[in-house]
């Protein structure tokens, strides 16, 4: 499979909302409310601060964001969310948006990458940020009401670019 990745343009809407969807009502990975509507999902997704891309192969397979983590003295670190359809997972989509997402960082300028919370159960995610050397720097302890494990560590990630 090849994967692609290139900006979200007006049209994609549905294609990103039925990727956001499962992954917001499962409730066990986004701190986003699960019966969020559709057209409040969106706007956090696509918020006129984000960057957003989609990683397709003729298909959409999954969607990203990159944004600035803060301001003012901390402007230089981004930050994104990325999100895979159900039937892409396993498949390289979520290593493909972030090696795109690292390129684009620095290409706008970033010089680190901070992920804010990163849910303890979320094994996959954890080890593909590891991997591509993201550093655990802070716990914070059950910090996440998990639906099924109940209240679980949230991990801050960090990566210099």
């Amino acid at each position: 499979m090849t994967v692609t990745v290139r900006p979200a343009r007006a049209g994609d809407e549905a294609a990103i909302w039925a990727i956001l969807e499962p992954v917001f009502r499962a409730g066990d990975t986004y701190t986003i409310d699960p019966d969020i509507p559709r057209e409040d999902a969106l706007a956090y997704w696509l918020a006129p601060t984000n960057s957003v891309f989609i990683a397709e192969d003729g298909e959409v397979l999954g969607s990203y964001y990159l944004k600035q983590n803060h301001g003012g003295g901390g402007s230089h670190i981004c930050n994104c969310g990325y999100v895979t359809a159900q039937a892409a997972q396993g498949r390289g989509v979520a290593r493909a948006m972030l090696a795109h997402s690292l390129e684009e960082a620095r290409r706008q300028g970033f010089r680190a990458m901070q992920y804010n919370f990163v849910v303890a159960t979320n094994a996959r995610a954890i080890a593909t940020w590891e991997r591509a050397g993201f550093d655990t720097i802070g716990r914070l302890p059950r910090a996440f009401l998990h639906p099924r494990a109940g209240y679980v560590d949230a991990l801050v990630m960090y990566r210099e670019l």
